[in-house]
């Protein structure tokens, strides 16, 4: 228990040196809270800009961190599987609780990583999404395949109606292309679900695409 206090202080004292937050303010805040939660939603604390972004950015860096410890021994990001491809995705949105983000994973013949975009970042109920920025990027890169991915903020981690139809929108504009569709994976807290798994990908068009 004493061991468990002091990885406690460390924490908090690394974290209020590192995003400027007050620490009388933060231990205040965990006596009756998860610590967890500053990071997780970093607005309960009523941060000012520049302390949100701190901590935003530090968000973005354990993120960093947990994608590169699992595919340090690889040179090449190979996605075998809806496994391997969810824990991914997950390394990279699990964190984010105040923003919706869209990512987009281009992939060659053989499944390896071309390159991954986020195409978008919006409100915790929603992100854009431009199918032409998509299209630009795929065209760019010649890939074979990609696999979509995005955050349901404090939401399910099943698919929506409308994470359904922008699935097959993109489907309509790649498919006479020969470009697959080959997951969609939905990040929500610290799980996330594969519509691939769940046989909700589009196997062909359903509309011409404008």
């Amino acid at each position: 228990m004493k061991r468990d206090m002091q990885h406690t202080e460390k924490f908090l004292k690394g974290l209020t040196s590192l995003t400027g937050l007050p620490y009388k303010k933060v231990l205040q805040y965990v006596k009756g809270n998860n610590p967890f939660n500053i990071l997780e939603h970093p607005r309960v604390l009523e941060p000012n800009e520049k302390q949100l972004e701190k901590i935003g950015l530090l968000n973005e860096f354990i993120a960093s961190y947990n994608v590169l410890k699992i595919y340090e021994s690889n040179e090449k990001i190979k996605f075998s599987s809806s496994t391997v491809v969810g824990t991914y995705f997950l390394a990279l949105l699990g964190g984010m609780k105040d923003k919706e983000r869209f990512m987009v994973a281009f992939l060659d013949s053989g499944n390896n990583v071309i390159e991954i975009k986020t195409m978008s970042e919006g409100t915790i109920g929603q992100a854009a999404v431009y199918p032409r920025e998509l299209l630009k990027y795929a065209l760019a890169c010649d890939c074979k395949s990609m696999i979509l991915s995005h955050n349901h903020p404090g939401g399910s981690k099943n698919s929506s109606l409308e994470d359904r139809a922008l699935t097959q929108r993109i489907v309509d504009i790649f498919h006479p292309l020969e470009i697959k569709v080959l997951d969609h994976i939905i990040v929500s807290g610290n799980s996330y679900s594969s519509m691939a798994e769940r046989g909700e990908i589009p196997q062909e068009c359903k509309s011409t695409a404008n």
